[in-house]
């Protein structure tokens, strides 16, 4: 066995066995995360079979972005400047109130108004998340926390489509909205038990709220680390743009597979992004940073560009693994480059600026997507997303390679047991 370099199995049990706060951060996770992706599919159901348009699923997406790129550009600051728990927290309390709300409306108007909400409090909750890991667990368990924390989100998004699909299917999509309801309020539970000092290190101190965005803001384009998600996750984002918004078209149209066709494309993609950051851990540590992110990129393209030429949905929906197994662990070197390239003042900010820049991307690729999938069909909106997620894995790599390498951290011995049997932490 070798000593240098736990399983990913150990390392998990040890962070949820001796890390407390992590532990909190998993579950919260895994109950919201497992509710959200339900609850996703039965939006998309909800709003395609209102309006069977394609415009109206960019319209639902961008409703959920949006948010995200306003807070980046004006109030990314507050992220670093108030308690993160009490964002944290606050935003899943919004998204309780809004899923409550969902299965009383009587429009795809109404549904976009509140996925709007859902957007606000997600552009909150996941800055301050991922600024809050590096003070939950040491710098040499950063990489494996934040692989798990992707992994359980994903592997939620994976289990959580595929119930939705056929939840949507068997009992209607009120159901969902309710289920997902009900984990928000389990994370909010989670996420009160654990002290403010562990999720910061302390509030920063204002230069003015103009300063500190613009503080941001620099810190983004001199860091070559954060640098490199600027540039070529923008470059990526247009692949999900255009997948996301052709994807209830290639699942209805294109295959003729319906709401259960839709879920199975989104699971298999929630999958393939679940085994992406469980890798993407040690594959990092194996082959470093830089070529763990080109090849991530490289996946993206190939997965999508083999499912627009499938012949039907079963077989987009393996190319689709691929895919996501790519993106998944893209976004494990995004949140890492981000992490050891920014300081804790700063953070928080500096995730706000790069998700409200990433989301811009998006938005714009959703919106052309939803003016041409109806026209062009799904297929082709999919080759053009490989197109564009190929050309990402050529930029990243080349950005990446200049992002200096962290020193390596040494091995510790593994304890001696004291009895012949050790107990497991779990």
């Amino acid at each position: 066995m070798d000593r240098r370099r736990p399983s990913r199995s150990r390392s998990l049990r040890r962070l949820l066995g001796n890390e407390p706060t992590f532990r909190r951060l998993f579950l919260a996770t895994l109950g919201s995360g497992a509710g959200t992706w339900l609850a996703l599919v039965a939006l998309q159901v909800d709003v395609f079979e209102r309006t069977h348009s394609s415009g109206w699923i960019a319209a639902l997406l961008i409703a959920d972005l949006l948010p995200t790129f306003a807070i980046g550009l004006l109030v990314g600051p507050l992220i670093d400047r108030l308690s993160r728990r009490g964002l944290m927290i606050g935003a899943d309390l919004a998204r309780f109130a809004a899923f409550a709300a969902l299965p009383f409306t009587t429009s795809a108007t109404q549904i976009v108004a509140l996925a709007g909400i859902v957007g606000v409090a997600t552009g909150v909750f996941r800055p301050a998340l991922y600024a809050a890991i590096p003070n939950a667990v040491n710098d040499a368990d950063l990489s494996a926390a934040n692989s798990f924390l992707q992994t359980v989100d994903n592997a939620t998004w994976a289990l959580g489509s595929l119930a939705g699909g056929a939840l949507a299917a068997w009992a209607g999509v009120h159901a969902a909205y309710w289920v997902n309801a009900v984990t928000f309020l389990l994370s909010a539970a989670l996420l009160a038990g654990i002290p403010r000092r562990l999720l910061q290190a302390s509030a920063a101190a204002s230069r003015g709220h103009w300063q500190d965005l613009k503080d941001g803001f620099g810190l983004t384009v001199r860091s070559p680390a954060l640098l490199t998600v600027l540039i070529a996750w923008n470059v990526a984002m247009i692949a999900p743009a255009a997948v996301n918004v052709a994807e209830p078209s290639l699942a209805f149209r294109t295959f003729s597979s319906g709401r259960f066709g839709l879920g199975l494309l989104m699971g298999c993609a929630g999958l393939g992004l679940a085994v992406g950051a469980y890798l993407a851990g040690s594959w990092i540590e194996q082959r470093g940073l830089s070529n763990v992110y080109g090849v991530s990129l490289a996946l993206l393209a190939l997965g999508i560009g083999g499912a627009a030429a499938s012949p039907n949905v079963w077989v987009a929906a393996a190319c689709v693994v691929v895919s996501g197994c790519g993106n998944g662990a893209a976004v494990v070197c995004n949140a890492l480059f981000v992490q050891r390239g920014a300081p804790d003042e700063l953070r928080g900010r500096a995730f706000a600026v790069l998700m409200s820049s990433n989301v811009a991307t998006l938005m714009v690729g959703m919106v052309i997507a939803g003016r041409l999938t109806d026209s062009v069909g799904a297929r082709w909106i999919w080759a053009a997303a490989a197109v564009a997620a190929g050309l990402a894995a050529l930029v990243g790599y080349a950005l990446a390679r200049r992002v200096a390498a962290p020193a390596p951290a040494q091995p510790e011995p593994e304890p001696l047991p004291v009895t012949a049997h050790t107990a497991e932490p779990y």
